[in-house]
């Protein structure tokens, strides 16, 4: 007697989404270009200072035991508190200078310097 309500084990892995031909995540199939990395670590920005084209997205991660903000000085900007292991992801629009601060710890300090893109 054959038994027809087992599912391979493949099937299985593949989850229920697979198998009902669900779309795929559109996190996972993005073409947009990955962030520019910044990590938050031993009380730090680093690199403290970057420079990326208009339209860049910045990703600070929290390395650190300690809660830690990405606030800029001039508030058009703020990521909360960060615990270890967030990420925080903000996109640059418009060349300029933009200093940012940790609100927790204001010894911590980095900016993004942001170009048009421009050769001169």
């Amino acid at each position: 007697m054959r038994h027809f309500n087992r599912i391979s084990p493949g099937l299985a892995a593949l989850g229920a989404a697979a198998i009902i031909g669900a779309p795929p995540d559109p996190a996972s199939t993005s073409t947009a270009a990955p962030a520019t990395p910044v990590l938050i670590a031993d009380y730090a920005f680093k690199p403290a200072a970057i420079t990326v084209v208009a339209g860049t997205t910045v990703a600070w991660t929290q390395k650190d035991d300690d809660p830690h903000t990405v606030t800029a000085d001039d508030a058009s900007f703020d990521s909360t508190g960060l615990g270890q292991g967030d990420v925080y992801r903000h996109t640059f629009t418009a060349p300029g200078r933009y200093p940012y601060h940790c609100s927790a710890h204001p010894f911590m300090k980095g900016v993004v310097i942001v170009t048009t893109g421009d050769t001169p």
